[in-house]
């Protein structure tokens, strides 16, 4: 078979299967790439909200990472919720010492419904030991605004923003999400020389649980087979917007996006494209 591409996704469980973990897996697997896991905690939620929250031994998520990289090995890598502040030290350390280069950070804060998942001070040390080791941090406007202490509220302070977390701590490149902003929504991307934007429709739905999760696991998946970090994002980009669309319409809160849609319309692309060739 073809070469097979492998991404490690270091992250929370979500029990209802709209983020974290979950989410990463469906989208390593709807892109065609191998998944793996390192659960850093367990939560009891849904779409109503977080109902516990259950940290795993640090030895235990250490042994998950290592295991992973010591037999099966890791073409790309991303970060979810990392609630402890030794959590992100451990990962810090095991990147840095296996030498993982494509690093996507998404700088889980805070969940759909409000509930805090990163506490105040493991905000530091993920500033300090996990930025600078980012190919790519992915945060949206809120987490951005945390993370350098500026209000965003515009196109240009979304530039300012991604600037910003670049050359203060060190990350390779910067990608703030523009879906808080009213409009359409625009993510800006500054890969430490210049500007991308990425722009799609809005559709107005309350389904948009784990929408960053799913984005940063589409991009990680695509740098995981070799493509360009723009590639990765146009791809990743695309991924959410059909996820988003094609709602699944389930759950009485925050429902969880749509895995299945980025597949689904490229086989029924595929299956037209087939038809009008038999008619040629």
């Amino acid at each position: 078979m073809d070469q097979v591409f492998k991404a490690l996704t270091i992250a929370g469980s979500d029990s209802g299967g709209g983020a974290g973990i979950q989410a990463d897996l469906k989208t390593f697997q709807m892109l065609e790439v191998y998944g793996m896991s390192a659960i850093t905690a367990v939560t009891a939620q849904n779409t109503l909200g977080v109902h516990g929250i259950y940290d795993i031994p640090i030895e235990g998520i250490a042994k998950q990472i290592e295991s992973v990289i010591s037999d099966i090995g890791v073409d790309a890598l991303k970060t979810g919720m990392l609630s402890q502040p030794e959590v992100i030290e451990l990962v810090a350390d095991l990147v840095t010492k296996h030498k993982l280069s494509k690093l996507v950070v998404d700088p889980v804060m805070i969940a759909k419904g409000g509930a805090a998942l990163l506490a105040e001070h493991a905000q530091d040390a993920m500033r300090k030991r996990l930025l600078p080791l980012a190919a790519l941090v992915t945060p949206n406007i809120p987490e951005a605004e945390v993370i350098i202490g500026m209000e965003i509220s515009s196109l240009d302070t979304m530039k300012e923003a991604a600037v910003r977390i670049v050359e203060q701590f060190g990350s390779a490149a910067a990608i703030i999400k523009g879906g808080h902003r009213i409009g359409d929504p625009t993510d800006v991307l500054y890969d430490g020389k210049q500007f991308h934007f990425f722009t799609a429709e809005r559709y107005e739905t309350r389904h948009t649980h784990g929408t960053g999760c799913t984005f940063s696991a589409a991009i990680t998946a695509e740098l995981a087979k070799g493509k360009t970090l723009t590639e990765a994002v146009q791809t990743a980009k695309t991924f959410i917007t059909l996820a988003i669309r094609h709602e699944l319409g389930i759950g009485g809160g925050h429902g969880p996006t749509n895995h299945w849609a980025y597949w689904r319309e490229a086989q029924t692309h595929s299956g037209l494209q087939a038809k009008e060739q038999g008619k040629s």
